[in-house]
């Protein structure tokens, strides 16, 4: 008994280190450009399926697999540029349901595009063999879980410190925080702006590339972790990269126990945490750059 509880642990920590992968450009884009960002499951499923497409079905070495989800981060950034000088960009100042039926209109194209390109068959992705094998450590450990676990902590590493630490990074938060001001003391606002957006999106890309052997590939690959990023973004404060970091664990936690303590009640841990922690802390765990 005790070896399934530490073998569900070990899931929930792997599903949040994904969770967090999806939520890191969800919680940016809602930084720079103040939206929820609806078309972030879309563009992260078109990252996975990118990567399928350079790899197949199963990636002949590791190098492949990840030059692959860098591609796919390279392509969807490329995408969130276009997205962002014909859409978001359009819509600045406006009020922000406005925003919002945009970006649900852009999940939608978004979605209808991949259709077009890829089809609607659904593909088993399986890892390179340099991650496929088996640890034993008291409980089955696959290697590709931990390469979730050390992607989702190199990620969190690399936006943590490039966001507090790098002039860049600073200059992303003064235009977060007030624009405005921002414009007045010379920054190119509009240009760290597109940079920003391009990074967020390039993210989801990313995301989709890493995760895309962790399930079947199929057109509703991105609404299987956009619910839950979502959650991390609110919990965790809006636009901070820390705070959905650690709410993506929590999460992961609770979905993964979920299935041991409440096995005929899917996802109900994930809704009564989410409500628990809101009612608890409403502005979130680190409301940095949306405050």
């Amino acid at each position: 008994m005790m070896s399934l509880y530490l073998f569900s642990l070990f899931n929930g920590l792997v599903m949040g280190q994904a969770i967090f992968l999806v939520a890191a450009g969800l919680t940016l884009a809602f930084g720079i450009m103040k939206i929820f960002n609806f078309a972030h499951g879309a563009f992260f499923m078109i990252g996975a399926y990118v990567a399928h497409a350079l790899t197949g079905q199963e990636a002949a070495s590791l190098p492949l697999f990840l030059g692959a989800a860098f591609a796919a981060a390279i392509v969807v950034g490329a995408m969130g540029v276009a997205t962002d000088l014909v859409v978001f960009r359009r819509l600045a100042g406006v009020p922000t349901e406005y925003t919002l039926i945009a970006a649900f209109s852009v999940m939608l194209l978004a979605s209808g595009g991949a259709e077009l390109v890829f089809g609607q068959g659904i593909h088993a992705i399986y890892p390179p063999a340099a991650l496929g094998g088996l640890i034993q450590m008291g409980i089955p450990i696959s290697v590709y879980s931990i390469f979730i676990v050390g992607a989702g902590v190199v990620a969190f590493l690399v936006l943590e410190i490039g966001l507090n630490r790098l002039w860049f990074g600073k200059l992303i938060q003064a235009v977060a925080r007030d624009p405005w001001m921002s414009d007045v003391a010379g920054l190119r606002v509009q240009r760290i702006k597109l940079i920003s957006v391009a990074i967020s999106f390039a993210l989801a890309g990313l995301a989709g590339g890493l995760l895309v052997a962790n399930q079947s590939l199929s057109l509703d690959l991105g609404h299987s972790y956009l619910l839950l990023a979502f959650c991390a973004v609110i919990v965790g404060g809006l636009g901070s990269v820390k705070g959905a970091f650690f709410a993506a664990i929590l999460f992961g936690l609770a979905d993964s126990l979920n299935y041991i303590l409440l096995p005929t009640m899917p996802g109900v841990a994930v809704y009564a945490l989410l409500i628990v922690l809101v009612l608890i802390r409403p502005q979130g765990f680190y409301p940095e750059l949306s405050q």
